[in-house]
């Protein structure tokens, strides 16, 4: 209605103080470029791009599915490695109980051989010891044999040289003596009267 009003007033062409109508020729080209460029996104652009997409989400999710399942493997691996820390743990724990039951058997067993081989030396020290004291008293009763022999011989005035006969004194006076039998008298010194 603006449109015939326009060019009732104007005659033929179109009119200028509608600046902001677009031509005729304008729409009808405009209409056909817009047509044609439709058509050339709807059968070019937008299928590949439907297709760049749709790749693009199975890239997506198929990554998505391999993080998932590296997830899942990094998971088990990690479940994994646990269970074989903790058997080793187990295994070292039982390696440390071992060990320290064999240090301890070790120990209790260098303690006994100790004790025995203490008790070896005491005992042949003790053998030694005796066997020293017996030479020492056989010793003793030969130097006492000889000596209480000479001063008898002396006090006698005969000789007790005779093996036999000083033997038998001595072991006589010795078993006496150990017996208690024999009481020691006091002798007065040379000189001196009792």
């Amino acid at each position: 209605m603006v449109l015939a009003s326009v060019q009732a007033s104007e005659g033929v062409g179109w009119p200028e103080q509608l600046p902001l109508l677009p031509h005729p020729a304008e729409i009808v080209i405009g209409a056909i470029a817009f047509g044609i460029l439709y058509w050339l996104f709807s059968t070019k652009v937008v299928p590949r791009m439907e297709a760049m997409y749709e790749e693009r989400a199975a890239a997506i999710e198929g990554g998505m599915q391999q993080a998932e399942a590296a997830q899942a493997e990094a998971k088990a691996a990690l479940e994994k490695y646990n269970a074989q820390l903790a058997e080793a743990r187990t295994e070292a724990n039982e390696i440390r109980e071992s060990a320290r039951e064999q240090g301890a058997s070790i120990v209790a067993e260098m303690r006994s051989q100790a004790q025995a081989e203490a008790a070896r030396i005491t005992e042949s020290a003790k053998r030694q010891v005796e066997a020293e004291r017996q030479q020492a008293v056989v010793q003793l009763r030969q130097e006492v044999g000889t000596l209480s022999t000479a001063l008898a011989s002396k006090i006698v005035g005969e000789s007790l040289e005779d093996e036999v006969r000083q033997k038998g004194i001595v072991d006589r006076f010795l078993a006496e003596l150990e017996a208690g039998e024999v009481k020691p008298e006091k002798v007065a010194p040379a000189g001196q009267d009792a």
